[in-house]
């Protein structure tokens, strides 16, 4: 079965807590925790054996599997500590972007040449490196995806494909899911209005409110049996109330389990 989860950015005006009563409320099975330094620091890596059982609890307390973490930046420092977390914590996915600038070999060679270093780290703790393709970054669309894939081979490396990223990069979502998909070990989900540069207002970020077509993206992942966690992911939303970011969370989770329902995945 996929699990559903929400990326805790969605709630990052609120605590970790919160966010997993809201989440588990929804009906999610799980949660990915928000270390994005800048954004929304649910887990702060410099203090993260502080927060550890708070982590824990919160999510255990309201039925929610720890699916994911989002540190986001390409940063050694910060995900050594990263690793270390969720190696301690229980999580089994480290979420980033890949840094760079678009259509910079020289920054696509050194990221990529930094991921496989981490890679290897992640892997030493018993967790897996994903990547994701970014608007505007060195890796931002299928053929640098695939690049990376057949550079990195390392078994702590992994893609986080974003429908979102692929979209804005004037590509069909579905399609280019159907040729990473052997090395997606996780994916973060939002629909997009129009192609960008952002995607949208976060209402507009709701699964089935924009232009993607997510019904076709979810029947990829079932037919090619991705069986990882499939987060939510909606930026923007620091300045909403709960009821708002609570609405985008029910909205979306009603929507993917209806698709994945349909063809039997849940």
């Amino acid at each position: 079965m996929i699990r559903l989860g929400v990326n805790s950015v969605l709630f990052g005006g609120f605590d970790f807590a919160t966010a997993a009563r809201q989440i588990a409320m929804a009906g999610y099975d799980g949660i990915e925790v928000s270390a994005i330094k800048g954004m929304c620091e649910h887990l702060v890596l410099d203090r993260w054996r502080e927060q550890a059982e708070g982590i824990r609890s919160a999510a255990r307390d309201n039925g929610l599997a720890l699916l994911s973490m989002e540190e986001a930046s390409l940063d050694e420092e910060r995900l050594l500590l990263a690793f270390e977390a969720a190696a301690e914590i229980g999580i089994p996915v480290v979420n980033i972007g890949p840094g760079g600038k678009h259509g910079s070999q020289e920054d696509f060679q050194r990221q990529t040449d930094l991921m496989a270093r981490m890679a290897e780290e992640a892997a030493r703790r018993g967790v897996t490196l994903c990547v994701k393709a970014h608007v505007g970054a060195c890796i931002d669309d299928t053929p640098s995806t695939l690049k990376a894939m057949e550079k990195i081979r390392s078994k702590g490396f992994g893609i986080d494909m974003d429908p979102s990223h692929i979209h804005r990069a004037g590509e069909d979502p579905a399609p280019a899911l159907r040729q990473v998909l052997s090395r997606v070990r996780h994916v973060h989900i939002r629909d997009c209005k129009g192609r960008g540069p952002t995607p949208g207002t976060p209402p507009m970020q709701a699964c089935g409110r924009g232009d993607i077509d997510l019904a076709a993206y979810c029947r990829v992942m079932a037919d090619g049996g991705y069986d990882g966690p499939v987060c939510l992911e909606v930026i923007g939303a620091g300045q909403m109330d709960l009821a708002q970011v609570s609405i985008i969370a029910a909205e979306s989770y009603g929507y993917l389990n209806a698709c994945l329902k349909a063809i039997g995945r849940r």
